[in-house]
């Protein structure tokens, strides 16, 4: 099979964690047939200082042309002081925006090797934490009217939530087909005990629900999926909700694994092009000294590959790998613990890549 990769490298440790992960996906290639064309854009602190502009027209239409883009990190303290539509992160939104990305797709998974690095109890943390949280990304109350007034002689603040079927259906669908290619299991989250929007977003999932019988959907109230989340994590699969409430639960769901810089995420909109980039930052601390951990940007790619190539398998070989990578007790410095062996960034893709060889030889 034969895709086009849009590279946005981006700003402090964004080329090096990309030039890991497009490593591990070169030997991807090899292995099962595929060739992946690779075009780098310009975004972020980058794009400013080449053109003046965090995305210019130019570099949105690269990635607007791609099967997929792969993103390292945007930012950086140089441009700190830019005017607000010049920052680099509103490259960022304008891209989600240009390319129609509605669906922000972030796993909390913990890895076995790193157990001891989550703040949950061996007893909660041993019965495993592995699910996604699908959250939508351009509409409720971040994207709604705001406003700050004099009623009745006091300063008062409004933002309107707002979320209308449409909405609700074409994110609701992502979760329904998320769970599909994992285990059938969806929790649609809300509040639908206090609020309109949310009773609405629940008629409309146990609607949809019809579409997709082989997959089992709950319900839960978002303060007492905030309280399972610690307390018994295990239970979930995808869990699907609005925007805010998202932005809080993947916050919470990200702690719980013990390393920011082992989690990827993926941004989906109407059609298979995606998004898929690590949660961190550009950590401009460590840039270009080969301490980055680039395994949340190495996950971002099988991601890209599970849910907008449809190549599980291959998306398999590369958590394997990142496994084997663990046990064989190879660590960067943000996740070293006591009786292992500190690597770099490079390094770290090396050996993943030599774990992904020794499967081929398996094979």
């Amino acid at each position: 099979m034969e895709k086009n990769i849009a590279v946005i490298r981006g700003d402090g440790i964004g080329p090096e964690i990309v030039n890991e992960a497009i490593k591990v996906l070169d030997k991807i290639a090899e292995m099962y047939g595929h060739t992946f064309h690779y075009t780098d854009v310009y975004m972020g602190g980058c794009a400013i200082d080449r053109f003046g502009d965090p995305l210019p027209e130019s570099e949105l239409k690269k990635c607007a042309e791609s099967d997929s883009v792969l993103l390292g990190a945007v930012g950086g303290n140089q441009w700190n002081d830019m005017p607000g539509h010049l920052r680099p992160e509103k490259g960022l939104l304008r891209l989600r925006a240009g390319l129609g990305l509605y669906s922000n797709n972030r796993p909390a998974k913990i890895w076995p090797q790193l157990a001891e690095a989550s703040p949950l109890k061996q007893s909660i943390v041993d019965k495993g934490i592995d699910f996604i949280i699908v959250r939508e990304l351009i509409g409720g109350i971040y994207f709604g009217e705001h406003k700050t007034e004099i009623i009745d002689g006091e300063n008062t603040a409004i933002d309107m939530l707002t979320y209308n079927e449409k909405e609700i259906e074409r994110i609701g669908r992502i979760g329904f087909e998320t769970a599909q290619k994992r285990n059938k299991k969806l929790c649609s989250v809300e509040k639908s005990n206090v609020l309109d929007s949310s009773r609405l977003w629940k008629k409309v999932m146990h609607r949809l629900a019809e579409e997709y019988p082989d997959v089992t959907l709950t319900d839960m109230l978002v303060d007492n999926c905030a309280m399972q989340i610690v307390r018994n994590p295990a239970q979930f699969d995808v869990i699907v909700t609005e925007n805010m409430f998202g932005d809080i639960l993947s916050d919470e769901a990200s702690m719980i694994t013990g390393s920011i810089g082992m989690i990827p995420s993926s941004s989906l909109g109407a059609g298979s092009c995606g998004l898929y980039e690590p949660i961190h930052g550009s950590a401009p601390d460590i840039a270009g000294q080969n301490l980055a951990n680039p395994i949340g940007t190495i996950l971002s790619a099988a991601m890209m590959l599970r849910y907008s190539f449809d190549m599980p398998k291959e998306a398999d070989a590369i958590e394997q790998a990142v496994s084997a990578y663990l046990s064989a007790g190879y660590r960067t410095a943000d996740i070293m613990s006591e009786g292992m062996q500190q690597v770099g960034c490079k390094e770290c893709g090396d050996y993943i890549v030599a774990c992904l060889c020794q499967k081929e030889e398996t094979a």
